[in-house]
């Protein structure tokens, strides 16, 4: 099975455009003005329309207003959403799109039970525990994690990835997808084209088992 790539926080064309070539089949926005990634909702709109026709625009939204939302799906009207808060599955659900839910990774954080309670996303998304909810380039302890089919949904994997270990993930817990963020940048907030193209390139050879 061939591994997902989602690429986030990305702010210009340059980078949205190499991060397509590279393969990505997800870009993600950042719209949390606490983040060095955040972006408004005008700037996302042109930045998805960088796009290939394959690839999906993903908006990640912390504890968000409800205009908010609404507001980048009538910019992107095939936005899938991310819900990287405390938001409840009503909320997530109100919108009547996809989305996928994060879920913060620490122990005593009952994955199987979060993937119950988030029965209508369409993956749950594991990553670092953050006060700061995310971005923080660090891993977790995967052995968390339950066993590769346990979760209703689809398990993206995130958190402290990037190309030296990604191939490690992927072989031992055979995620649907992985997500970067911070191992893709030269500086915080700030994309590296080479970055992409390696972490991207790890990812397609870590699935054709040349890694």
């Amino acid at each position: 099975m061939r591994t997902r790539i989602k690429l986030c926080g990305f702010q210009t064309e340059d980078t949205v455009r190499a991060a397509t070539r590279a393969g990505a089949d997800a870009i993600g926005f950042v719209f949390y003005p606490p983040s060095p990634r955040n972006v408004d909702v005008v700037r996302a709109g042109q930045l998805a329309r960088c796009l290939g026709a394959w690839q999906t625009p993903v908006a990640l939204f912390v504890n968000p207003q409800l205009e908010l939302v609404q507001s980048v799906i009538a910019e992107i009207p095939n936005v899938l959403l991310q819900f990287h808060g405390d938001e409840s599955p009503e909320f997530c659900e109100s919108f009547q799109r996809p989305f996928m839910k994060a879920v913060r990774m620490k122990p005593g954080v009952d994955l199987i039970a979060e993937s119950v309670k988030f029965y209508s996303a369409q993956a749950i998304l594991v990553d670092s525990w953050s006060e700061a909810y995310g971005g923080t380039g660090h891993t977790f302890d995967w052995s968390l994690l339950p066993k590769a089919g346990e979760l209703k949904q689809a398990l993206v994997l995130s958190g402290g990835l990037d190309e030296c270990n990604v191939a490690q993930a992927i072989a031992g817990l055979q995620p649907y997808g992985v997500d970067v963020s911070s191992g893709i940048e030269s500086a915080r907030g700030v994309k590296c084209i080479e970055k992409i193209e390696k972490f991207c390139m790890a990812v397609q050879k870590a699935d054709a088992g040349l890694l």
